[in-house]
């Protein structure tokens, strides 16, 4: 059985935006889902996301993962500091290194880190870079960056600002799409 890992954002929620609607599509579609819920706050450390994915970590051999904005670099740091092999990595909303954000802890912690973009592509074998022409948080230009160091193109949705619930994205078919085609 395919195994999905969805992990949201920062300060987020495991029932927020879409991310429950895509769990029970893809479990209807007889996949197995993970959608935890990470720690926030001033507990939004890389330590203890890993510690959080920790118990799981057997699971994610040739597993699709889905990160929605600091869900995609702590999937790198995945990718960066365990020897796991992952079918496809979705980054939405995604970028690495430093972001200006206000009132959002521990941004840096995860993001802010020097990636052995070499070895994160040896450990999964696609890539999809998911990013909104209007997102108010991560400029384009920042996914754009991520995209070439993964040696892939933007996928841009046109006015989905930053994917969120507020956004009209508590349903997200295009995303569901794109997992579908890749898992067969």
């Amino acid at each position: 059985m395919k195994t999905v890992f969805i992990i949201h954002g920062s300060n987020g929620s495991k029932d927020a935006h879409w991310y429950p609607w895509l769990k029970r599509e893809l479990e209807n579609r007889g996949l197995q889902v993970f959608l935890s819920q990470f720690p926030i706050e001033e507990n939004q450390t890389l330590q203890n996301w890993l510690d959080t994915l920790q118990p799981m970590k057997e699971n994610l051999k040739d597993s699709i993962l889905i990160g929605h904005s600091l869900g995609a670099p702590f999937i790198l740091n995945v990718l960066n500091q365990w020897d796991v092999k992952v079918k496809a990595a979705f980054l939405v909303s995604g970028f690495s290194g430093h972001l200006e954000v206000e009132d959002e802890p521990n941004i840096d912690d995860i993001a802010e880190r020097d990636f052995n973009w070499r070895k994160i592509k040896e450990n999964c074998k696609y890539f999809y870079v998911i990013h909104s022409d209007n997102d108010p948080y991560v400029p384009l230009e920042r996914a754009e960056e991520l995209a070439r160091n993964l040696d892939v193109e933007v996928t841009l949705v046109r006015g989905g600002k930053h994917f969120q619930e507020e956004s009209g994205f508590k349903t997200f078919p295009q995303l569901l799409e794109k997992i579908v085609d890749v898992n067969l």
